[in-house]
């Protein structure tokens, strides 16, 4: 029903293909400007990521970083517009599971970001004049297939949020930010201290982001090997959802003992 809907209003979709090109071209360009050229600029870079395509890696987190925060959009704002209409009732009437329904709703997410990924990509590389083609593809798209799996248990978590705070659009605007720091969309994460490294490998994101990049650039893995971060990311893949739908079932318990659901 999403998908859809999303058909009839193609400028949104267009709009979300554009936008990882410029979350990119800002750091590109200004890397250009200050490193003395795009030659000196892949130098410098290579020095701490261990390739010189800063292109390729730049768009690669900025498009993954869209998958990623498109995600907990969906199911945040698919929330907060039922609190908002008073149809959220009525799907607690409805004779379906919210499992199911809050499953359709993250894969219609998941779908629709998929594909954005791949255009939006090609257009980045288009502009940029890298080669897409690069690395080993069927690795990275196993690494971007998995990945996806443990956003269901953030864009869970992250409706359980807006379930008790009844607020979406500071906690998106908020949380995006997060997101695009632990993951490393604009530099590795290995120049974080310890402790703030740690934190960011407890995010799926980060695995998923990385992954991706040494598939195709060759920048290397957190364990050295490409399955054992892929055998990581499985880990999630079990533990994330659970736990997400686990938290939001409680708390959506917790509204209804105390008769909030109505109240937004």
């Amino acid at each position: 029903m999403r998908l859809r809907i999303m058909s009839r209003y193609p400028g949104g979709n267009l709009i979300d293909i554009a936008i990882p090109t410029f979350i990119a071209a800002m750091p590109i360009l200004l890397g250009q400007a200050i490193g003395g050229g795009a030659a000196q600029a892949a130098a410098n870079f290579q020095q701490n990521t261990g390739t010189t395509n800063y292109v390729a890696y730049l768009l690669i987190g900025s498009n993954i970083f869209m998958i990623v925060s498109g995600t907990m959009w969906n199911v945040g704002y698919w929330m907060r517009r039922e609190q908002e209409t008073g149809t959220l009732e009525a799907l607690y009437l409805a004779p379906t599971g919210r499992g199911s329904i809050l499953l359709g709703i993250s894969l219609y997410g998941m779908i629709r970001t998929l594909i954005n990924f791949m255009i939006a990509f090609a257009l980045g590389s288009l502009v940029f004049r890298v080669n897409p083609l690069q690395g080993n593809i069927l690795l990275a798209l196993a690494f971007l297939l998995v990945g996806m799996v443990p956003l269901f248990g953030i864009a869970l978590l992250y409706g359980a949020v807006i379930l008790r705070v009844k607020e979406a659009n500071a906690l998106i605007q908020l949380a995006q930010w997060v997101v695009s720091f632990l993951m490393g969309l604009f530099f590795p994460i290995a120049v974080f201290p310890i402790w703030l490294r740690v934190v960011a490998m407890l995010f799926p994101p980060t695995w998923m982001n990385n992954g991706v990049r040494a598939s195709l650039l060759g920048v290397g893995y957190f364990f050295q090997h490409w399955y054992f971060d892929l055998a990581v990311l499985g880990v999630f893949c079990v533990i994330t959802p659970w736990f997400g739908y686990w938290l939001f079932t409680r708390i959506e318990h917790g509204i209804q003992r105390d008769a909030g659901v109505g109240e937004f």
